[in-house]
């Protein structure tokens, strides 16, 4: 990890210090921060999902899709539908 080369510590001590200062593991601190990233994106702006999943460091949407789907209990799409629905 290269944050850990920056920090000049082992990934492990890396980690560790990582997950006793911040509370979670650094990988699911950074889905952490993509999915609320992804949900603004996808409440204020009319993005696809290709475009948002690109915006939040996916290579793929089907990607993405699983991983918002599982965060947020809903695909993007539909969750992207609900904010910008006309009533």
């Amino acid at each position: 990890m290269n944050l850990a080369k920056a920090a000049a510590l082992s990934r492990s001590t890396f980690f560790d210090r990582f997950r006793r200062e911040v509370g979670v593991a650094p990988m699911e601190y950074l889905l952490g921060w993509r999915m609320a990233l992804a949900k603004d994106l996808l409440r204020r702006e009319r993005l696809s999902v290709t475009q948002v999943a690109e915006r939040v460091g996916y290579s793929s949407a089907s990607t993405f899709s699983v991983a918002f789907s599982r965060h947020a209990g809903t695909p993007p799409a539909y969750y992207a539908m609900v904010f910008h629905r006309v009533v």
